[in-house]
């Protein structure tokens, strides 16, 4: 199944410069994998050394939070999508 994946124009340097992109993936593990593989300039700005989740980051599975989403083998369907925020801070 193809998404859309929609990243922060801060991260577009480690997307070719793309902020909205297809992705294909068949359950929502698999496009998160599939993600950090086709754009591995990604991992250092999304996950930590642990492969955890940085805190000042939330990525939303259509309107859900990632981190509410307990079992990520969710089967994908068309019109789903990917967004990634990412905090700023700063004084």
């Amino acid at each position: 199944m193809t998404i859309e994946v929609t990243v922060p124009s801060l991260l577009a340097d480690c997307t070719g410069g793309r902020r909205q992109f297809p992705l294909v993936a068949a359950t929502l593990a698999d496009a998160l994998q599939r993600l950090l593989e086709e754009y591995p300039r990604l991992r250092p700005h999304l996950y930590d050394e642990a492969l955890q989740l940085r805190r000042h980051v939330l990525i939303f599975y259509n309107d859900d939070n990632l981190a509410t989403i307990p079992d990520r083998n969710v089967p994908l369907r068309a019109g789903d999508r990917l967004l990634v925020l990412q905090a700023v801070s700063g004084g």
